[in-house]
């Protein structure tokens, strides 16, 4: 029942259910507010959540505010965990931040990428968390898809050779190359339509972000950068 009000409740948000897990004692769920034995992720993919994002009095505030999308989105979870009687924590609340990333791969579908980001089969790079929804109660869950990851089977990896300055590798990802490339005449593309190597894995390509969507990223991005808080990022 809790499952069905919730999806029922993110209609309008453009947010979805991400999965759920049951609470084992290594997934670092916060129990300071009683106990937690469900966790049900909420987030997004492809464009949906911009639609309703974009007419927001958040998106309208822009600069005024540090992150209008942190802020929408925790205007919109708080009423629906408040609604529902349940509690709910965010990937931007910290330091000390919760282990989303851990938290998505014990819930969805979703494997490490090439060049970070978390794959999904269906979204491919084009998707986030958002929230997580905390029950006290163990609540029956949709089984999660039991697969091998894109990625492996995947012989050309064109994420890690698009990228115009060359920032991912198999080494890792060079921030430094990338923002500077970002902040040239050049780098405009990458700001305005989104990052080339994301756009180059083939997965979900039906859910690419619009780009006024992937402008307000990148963008983001960069004003992340310039505070010293880069893993805070995560869209």
């Amino acid at each position: 029942m809790l499952m069905n009000d919730l999806q029922q409740a993110l209609l309008s948000s453009g947010l979805i259910i991400r999965g759920g897990f049951h609470v084992t004692a290594e997934d670092d769920v916060p129990l300071n507010h009683g106990p937690v034995r469900t966790v049900v992720l909420v987030g997004n993919s492809g464009d949906a959540i911009w639609h309703a994002f974009s007419k927001s009095r958040e998106y309208r505030a822009g600069a005024s505010q540090s992150d209008p999308l942190d802020a929408w989105t925790m205007r919109i979870l708080s009423a629906v965990a408040d609604n529902l009687g349940v509690r709910v924590v965010f990937p931007f609340q910290g330091p000390p931040y919760h282990p989303f990333q851990q938290w998505a791969q014990r819930a969805d579908t979703v494997f490490p990428s090439p060049i970070g980001p978390l794959l999904h089969p269906k979204f491919g790079l084009w998707h986030a968390y958002r929230g997580a929804i905390l029950v006290a109660k163990r609540i029956e869950l949709p089984r999660r898809e039991t697969i091998i990851s894109p990625c492996d089977t995947c012989a050309d990896q064109p994420c890690l050779s698009t990228c115009p300055v060359s920032a991912f590798s198999a080494q890792g990802y060079d921030v430094p190359v990338c923002v500077s490339h970002l902040q040239t005449v050049t780098g405009e593309t990458c700001v305005n339509l989104g990052c080339a190597a994301r756009m180059a894995c083939p997965i979900g390509t039906d859910y690419q972000y619009v780009p006024d969507q992937s402008t307000f990223h990148q963008t983001h991005f960069l004003h992340s950068i310039k505070e010293d808080n880069v893993l805070k990022y995560r869209d």
